[in-house]
């Protein structure tokens, strides 16, 4: 009976530490001067301060919040809490209705593995059951309870249609009420002006695959996997789809009845069964320009699946301080206020706290929200921020915002997106994979050597990281975006140390319930990656013309698709 009583105190002690840091002073000389940026902009950035952002970190990723679950009373507290600071500090409201809140219907679909059945059906022969969870994995999309599916297969190779690069798999076929059977990944090169050479395109995500297909009303997907191609074994698909799975409520591009992963011996089974002949040369042979056909297989998929589905709603919290001028040229600053809640089934310690990931996102974005809206001089034009839901479920908050944004995307100059800065020093290198592929990148350059931030290439570029965090939501309808991160070089240290850090995180607490507040954390390099993406949102605000994506690149047609609607 005592335990409102104690959450109150709790919370009040954690508000009570971001009010009293409210006044800290301001250290001079953390901001250099920068072209464009005026002296009370520069005052507004050098304000950004690393106790204000520790004080949010720690009451986000209170047991207090129950790891800010979607649709939970932890991710409504956390989500008051953001509007709550807007509020304060002079950000104006940006949701629905005039209020801070945006609402985002969500879908949660978990497949009844006993109950479910596959099987292929060769015409005239007898069904051949596959074993699910072992042999095929599948989600209904749709939210319906049931589904029952007896559609023709038809192999669309890597099932991508990309007009820049000459490339479509579905020419000469229509898969409307059909199964579409694709290859994980894209046509392998080494060409970076097709699919751009080692380096993953969204065209390779399974994602991607799912969303064309649909788009051409197919009712279902069978994405091939081979460990080699999907750079992880069937375990992680197994695993990843034995769990619930969360769709936006009426996502045009999420009606598959069955959005389901083979094994690959399953797949060679088909071939065989349709007279195909060698699966693996098959796949060589449908990754070369001009050499592959799609067919319909004799096969059909015949398939029951039930789902257990719940419907709920979450929130996005948006705020925006008023620009000088109206019009085109808006900044976007973005973080994920969600993490994983709680897992009933764990013993011990089963809250998901999210403190690295991504509290301290969400403290730069309050922080710096803060910091525009008390600024001297107004930035050129409007400025607007957004805490998005259910990252964790497939960046869906970021989907919707996308979907509907604060303003048109086209009058969108920029969005910087912060996701899980470790609070461990003062970086001297910044990873910002994406920015090169906008126009701006030569500000962002300049900006960074002034910050004394080196700028390092993608480690990884094959495995896609630029499509795995919020950023890619806008950028997927023309935004130019890019999320800001730390790199391994920190101040007092080499990169080695650095790289351990990073290392030690992920192999101890990404996404474990020890993800927790460290009173020992280092929040200066928080507030020096705020103060850079402050600038550079500045620069953005007030440059000439809209910011574009290089020729050429994957986002340049909704960009320029956006712009026209302006007109």
């Amino acid at each position: 009976m005592h335990r409102p009583q104690k959450l109150f105190s709790m919370a009040a002690s954690a508000l009570f530490a971001v009010v009293a840091s409210a006044n800290l002073p301001t250290v001079a000389g953390q901001v250099p001067e920068v072209a464009g940026v005026p002296a009370q902009a520069r005052a507004a950035a050098e304000s950004i301060n690393a106790d204000r952002i520790r004080a949010h970190v720690r009451f986000l990723s209170l047991d207090l919040l129950e790891g800010r679950g979607p649709g939970t009373r932890g991710a409504e507290l956390a989500a008051e809490y953001i509007a709550t600071q807007f509020a304060v500090n002079g950000v104006a409201p940006a949701g629905d209705g005039g209020t801070y809140f945006q609402h985002v219907p969500l879908i949660a679909v978990h497949t009844d593995e006993e109950k479910t059945k596959f099987s292929l059906v060769h015409k005239g022969g007898q069904p051949v059951s596959l074993a699910y969870g072992t042999e095929i994995v599948s989600k209904d999309q749709t939210g319906a309870s049931t589904a029952d599916i007896d559609a023709p297969i038809v192999f669309v190779g890597y099932g991508i249609h990309a007009p820049e690069y000459h490339w479509d798999d579905y020419a000469g076929v229509d898969v409307k009420g059909k199964v579409a059977l694709v290859i994980v990944n894209e046509p392998p090169s080494d060409d970076a002006k097709f699919f751009k050479g080692k380096a993953l395109t969204y065209y390779g995500r399974w994602t991607y695959k799912y969303e064309e297909a649909a788009r051409r009303g197919a009712v279902g997907v069978l994405i091939i996997h081979r460990t080699d191609l999907a750079s992880y074994g069937w375990e992680v698909v197994r695993n990843s789809q034995a769990i619930e799975k969360s769709y936006l409520q009426g996502d045009p591009d999420a009606t598959l009845r069955a959005a389901a992963w083979v094994q690959h011996d399953v797949a060679q089974r088909l071939f065989t069964m349709a007279g195909m002949g060698d699966l693996d040369q098959a796949i060589d042979k449908a990754g070369k320009p001009g050499a592959f056909h799609a067919v319909e297989l004799p096969i059909k998929l015949q398939g029951h699946v039930e789902s257990r589905v719940r419907r709920f709603d979450s929130t996005n919290v948006v705020g925006r301080v008023a620009g000088a001028a109206a019009g085109g040229n808006a900044v976007l600053y973005s973080a994920h206020y969600d993490h994983l809640g709680i897992d009933a089934n764990a013993k011990g310690d089963n809250i998901y706290n999210g403190a690295a990931d991504n509290a301290t996102g969400c403290g730069i974005l309050v922080e710096m929200a803060r910091a525009f809206a008390q600024s001297q001089e107004r930035p050129p034009h409007d400025i607007y921020f957004a805490a998005v839901t259910a990252e964790e479920q497939g960046l869906l908050g970021s989907q919707y915002l996308g979907m509907h944004p604060p303003v048109p995307a086209g009058q969108i100059a920029l969005d910087l997106n912060y996701d899980m800065v470790l609070p461990i020093g003062i970086p001297r290198s910044a990873n910002l994979g994406g920015a090169e592929r906008i126009d701006f990148w030569p500000t962002v350059q300049t900006v960074a050597k002034e910050f004394d931030l080196q700028l390092l290439p993608d480690p990884t570029p094959g495995a896609g990281h630029y499509y795995r965090s919020d950023h890619f939501s806008l950028a997927r309808v023309g935004i130019p975006a890019f999320s800001v991160d730390e790199g391994e070089l920190f101040e007092g240290h080499d990169e080695a140390w650095g790289h351990a850090q990073f290392a030690d995180f992920v192999a101890h607490h990404y996404h474990q319930p020890s993800d927790e507040f460290q009173t020992g954390w280092d929040f200066r390099g928080n507030a020096k990656l705020a103060r850079f993406g402050f600038v550079l949102g500045w620069l953005a605000s007030e440059n000439a013309k809209p910011l574009e994506w290089q020729p050429g690149d994957e986002f340049e047609a909704p960009r320029k698709s956006s712009e026209q609607l302006q007109h």
